[in-house]
Formats: C-alpha cells, sequence, structure tokens
C-alpha cells in the first residue's frame, strides 16, 4: 500500500468507575443506577433500581477485562479494582491505543447498555445524562481521538429525544445508541420512534444500535436458554437481525432516507444471506410489507454499517461478497473476548489479500462516514 489508512476502532468500550455513579447522578437517583457493590461476603454484584440481582458470584469485573472468563477460577477472583486503567482513564486509555496503533476509538458503554432500557423512565434519563456528562468530560482531553456514543432513555421516547438534541447540541456528539429488543412491546419500526429518527436525521446523528446480554428487555435465546454461552452466542446476531429487518423491511429508512443507522457487536458473516432472504420475499410477499421503493438490500447498503472483529470470516470474504462498503472493524476492548495487546495486527493479517480501497474501507473509511467524522 502507497500509505496506510488511519485504523479506527468502531466499537471499542469503557467500563464504568465508581466515581460516576457517585459524582455525576443526581442524588435522588443515585441509589437506583446500576452499578457494582459488594455484598456482606465481599463479592460483587450488580444492583439495579436499588435491587441486587440474584446470580452469585456474577463475575462482571471478568467480563470486562481482556481474557477475563478464559480460566474460571481466575475469574471469580477479578474484581472492579482489577479493571485495566485505559477502561476508564482517558491518559491510559490512549496509551493503550498508541501501543496497539489505534488512532480514533468510538466509545460504548458497558454497564450503560442497559441505562436506557431501565424500567422507571426518569431513572433511565438520570442514568443516561450522569453516563453522558462523565463521557463528555472522558474524551475532552483528545477531542479527535475519543468519541462518545451517547445511550438514550428509549423506554421514554420524548426524553431520548431532549437526550440527542442535548449531547448533539451541547457536547458535540456524532451518534446516540439504544438496545435492538422490543421496548414497551415496541419493535423498531413502531410509529412511537418516528419522531427520533426525523430528529436524528435533522441532527445529522448515527443510531448505533448496540446488543448486549444485561438488563431485563425481551432477548432472542433467554426464554431457552438459561446459561451465559448460549445467550451471548445467540441475543448479538439474532436481536440485530431482527432490528435490520425491522428498519430495512418495517419502512423506516424509506421514511428517513437520511438517517444512518450502525449495527455493533453482531459479527458480519450474517449480511449477505439475511439481506438476500429479506430480498427474496420482498420481492414474493412484498405486499404485506409497508410500500417500498427500494429493496431491502438496497435501503442497507444506502444507509447502514454493519461492525465485526478482526478474525470476522466477513472481512476475508468483504470484496467477494460487496460487503466491504459497509463493513467496519471493532476491538471490543477491554471485554473479554476482546485481543489486547495485538489487535491491529490481526487486522491487518485478516485484511492482506483485500485490495487497497477494501482495506482502507474497513480500517477507517467506512467508521468516519458512519459517523460523520469527515
Amino acid at each position: 500500500m502507497n500509505a496506510q489508512p488511519k485504523i479506527i476502532d468502531a466499537d471499542g468500550h469503557i467500563v464504568e468507575p465508581p466515581a460516576l455513579w457517585q459524582e455525576y447522578v443526581e442524588l435522588a437517583f443515585r441509589d437506583r443506577i446500576p452499578q457494582v457493590v459488594k455484598d456482606d461476603a465481599g463479592i460483587e454484584r450488580l444492583k439495579v433500581e436499588g435491587r441486587i440481582l440474584p446470580r452469585s458470584p456474577m463475575m462482571i469485573a471478568a467480563m470486562c477485562i481482556p481474557g477475563g472468563l478464559s480460566q474460571p477460577e481466575r475469574a471469580r477472583q477479578l474484581s472492579w479494582e482489577d479493571l485495566r486503567p485505559g477502561s476508564f482513564e482517558p491518559d491510559a486509555r490512549i496509551k493503550d491505543m498508541d501501543e496497539d496503533g489505534i488512532d480514533v476509538s468510538i466509545l460504548y458503554p458497558s454497564l450503560g447498555l442497559a441505562y436506557g432500557a431501565l424500567r422507571d423512565p426518569e431513572l433511565a434519563a438520570a442514568a443516561c445524562r450522569a453516563y453522558n456528562n462523565w463521557m463528555a468530560d472522558f474524551c475532552r482531553p483528545y477531542p479527535d481521538r475519543l468519541y462518545n456514543i451517547a445511550p438514550v432513555p428509549l423506554v421514554d421516547v420524548e426524553a431520548a429525544i431532549r437526550e440527542m438534541r442535548r449531547v448533539v447540541k451541547e457536547q458535540g456528539v456524532k451518534a446516540i445508541t439504544i438496545r435492538p429488543n422490543p421496548h414497551n412491546d415496541r419493535r423498531l419500526n413502531d410509529p412511537a420512534y418516528d419522531r427520533l429518527w426525523a430528529e436524528a436525521q435533522d441532527l445529522d446523528c448515527t443510531v448505533a444500535i448496540h446488543s448486549a446480554v444485561i438488563g431485563e428487555l425481551p432477548t432472542a435465546g433467554f426464554d431457552r436458554y438459561p446459561d451465559f454461552f448460549q445467550r451471548m452466542i445467540i441475543a448479538h446476531p439474532f436481536e440485530q437481525q431482527m432490528a435490520c429487518m425491522d428498519l430495512c423491511c418495517g419502512g423506516v429508512l424509506d421514511t428517513y432516507p437520511r438517517l444512518r443507522i450502525a449495527i455493533l457487536e453482531s459479527g458480519g458473516g450474517w449480511l449477505p444471506y439475511w439481506l438476500a432472504r429479506l430480498d427474496e420475499f420482498a420481492e414474493k410477499i412484498g405486499h404485506m410489507l409497508p410500500p417500498l421503493r427500494l429493496k431491502p438490500s438496497e435501503y442497507f447498503y444506502r444507509q447502514c454499517f454493519l461492525s465485526c472483529e478482526p478474525d470476522d470470516v466477513a472481512l476475508k470474504t468483504a470484496t467477494a461478497l460487496g460487503t466491504d462498503q459497509v463493513l467496519m472493524w471493532a476491538s471490543d476492548y477491554p471485554h473479554f473476548d476482546c485481543v489486547f495487546p495485538g489487535v491491529v495486527d490481526e487486522l491487518k493479517e485478516h485484511c492482506a489479500t483485500l485490495p487497497d480501497s477494501a482495506q482502507a474501507n474497513i480500517m477507517s473509511d467506512n467508521a468516519a462516514r458512519c459517523y460523520g467524522l469527515h
């Protein structure tokens, strides 16, 4: 290659420190925001809306440490004090990025992925405000390298719109994040969300859809599988495939043609199959859908982006399948399944056979277009 493309990590994470819960949350909500606490036995547990969740031990710290779940005995002993400083401290984060050769990190929550779905709308809004204010301080020293993707309280659409306006106009946020799951029995193509899509389009704010296995939303596989392994395997891709269907086939992307969508942490191999299936059935029984001017796949390639990790088979086949225009690589740092250090070396190895233009798209250009960084 004549010049190495900039390396933009399209989906990294921070891990919320106790200071967020103690210093940024409004006093009236401080005891009810999701946070990690120690029980009488010294075991770290997840406390949500004032209730300590019953599963013990949660091993929640291990989930937020590279390789943290690989050894069961070690996983049970890890605590919040064992987190990498780069998980919650901006100078340390930049140091870790420099070690791996990452120029820009797009940052998502960890526990905060549950904030927007809390049952109490006022608590959900307060949790999102606190997190976004903390992240504004986190990113401020490195405005060209660290970008907050702001959770909004989707359980209350009007509150979500207010928070989106606030963070875009006051903090310069480029994107908000929501979960793909139904909130209040509403899928993403529900008319209740029309004002959210319209406002995001007008604000030029990307809507990033990130799945998770925390919180109490209806989640694919949870009714059938009680264990973390199966839930983790199923929930991320299945929820995102359904969200993709609702947006592409439910009229959302037809109605809001300038709306940008990012779909995160669900892998990339499913995309060609899923879009082909949507196109096939839209052609055969499309009369069951709202009127659509394009094929579902055409909406996706016009307005959507999809992240995958560097070892995903989707990267090696991106040019052949035409997905190099929408795929973005992501580290998932510092979660248990990330590679650190060495993730950029792995990325370059898996992209080595692709044309220069496809490598640039996957390593940086698609993420820059997705998040409006140009």
